[in-house]
């Protein structure tokens, strides 16, 4: 994980990328954004009451310099955000309404990457996912030709290195959201420096079983080589068979990947998320995320079980990501 990081953190040193941090006065936000901003690998952005936020700071011993503290209620940014935030929502909420709907830290901060006052935001240490998501779909969106975004983790154990799709947010993808996922997880593959081969995982290997969650499977392969002709993927499969070799010469024959991928899709989230728990909790690997994918700009959602190290390396993902949107 630290070779890992190292080469994000490479790519990223001196390009001064802004990261908001909505939940400015917790404390492990704070610790995290104090070592970023003392490392030099970014500049991030606290959001929140500045007395408040320093007077905390002061009492965990972290300093904010380098950090930057903005306070919504008092923000100079507020009387230029709230005509663009109107004109986003496209006459779904008033000025007045809107003014107190930027008041909420999470739709502020997603704002201030809209105006590209920042390049990325990370939220979620005391919200929930929805709370960080909702304001990201509202106003980033996703990108052309994605019509959801999902949530990846990046799970790592020594050398090993594999990308799980989606363990966060899309509940029964269709055979298209499979196939977006199993796209854009190669791409964050690549941003991480894996080379992406794609495993779209079930309960069945090549016809072993018959059903409709087999055929979504399988259409969804056929989708996603025609979103990426050079995309290497194979489904549907069994873990075993897309992870072990000798397995997959007996299950799978001639398949691309020969039991050797290392981005894995599942059919549901309910299988993803169950599935990178067990990784984590039985097999000793290290979950980094749930990175969000799909959106114009980088928005990530922590887990409200986090620890500062988590916050710190997702904050170096985010801004990885802000280089290549």
């Amino acid at each position: 994980m630290s070779n890992l990081f190292e080469i994000m953190k490479a790519k990223i040193n001196g390009k001064s990328l802004k990261i908001v941090f909505p939940e400015g006065t917790d404390d492990r936000i704070l610790i995290a954004a104090s070592r970023l901003a003392e490392e030099g690998i970014l500049v991030p952005i606290l959001l929140g009451d500045e007395e408040g936020i320093t007077n905390q700071a002061t009492k965990l011993g972290v300093s904010l310099e380098n950090c930057t503290i903005i306070d919504p209620k008092n923000s100079e940014y507020m009387d230029e955000l709230l005509p663009v935030f109107v004109d986003r929502r496209k006459g779904k909420v008033t000025a007045e309404a809107a003014k107190e709907i930027l008041l909420d830290e999470n739709y502020f901060g997603t704002m201030l990457v809209y105006a590209n006052k920042a390049d990325g935001l990370v939220s979620g240490a005391a919200h929930s996912t929805a709370d960080t998501v909702r304001p990201a779909l509202q106003i980033i969106k996703t990108k052309a030709g994605v019509k959801r975004t999902s949530g990846v983790f990046i799970m790592v154990r020594g050398e090993e290195q594999y990308v799980f799709a989606d363990c966060a947010i899309n509940i029964s993808p269709d055979a298209e959201g499979l196939a977006e996922i199993a796209v854009e997880s190669a791409k964050t593959a690549k941003m991480m420096d894996i080379d992406p081969r794609v495993a779209m995982l079930s309960f069945s290997t090549k016809g072993s079983a018959n059903s409709p969650e087999t055929d979504k499977v399988i259409e969804a392969v056929t989708m996603a080589k025609e979103k990426n002709s050079e995309l290497v993927i194979d489904g549907e499969l069994q873990f075993d068979a897309a992870f072990v070799p000798s397995v997959a010469e007996k299950k799978a024959p001639g398949s691309p990947i020969n039991g050797q991928a290392n981005v894995f899709v599942f059919p549901s989230l309910e299988a993803g998320n169950i599935g990178y728990k067990l990784a984590q909790r039985l097999g000793g690997f290290e979950a980094v995320g749930p990175i969000l994918q799909g959106l114009n700009q980088p928005v990530n959602d922590l887990s409200r079980g986090c620890n500062e190290e988590d916050v710190y390396k997702l904050a170096i993902i985010t801004a990885s990501q802000a280089l290549v949107e």
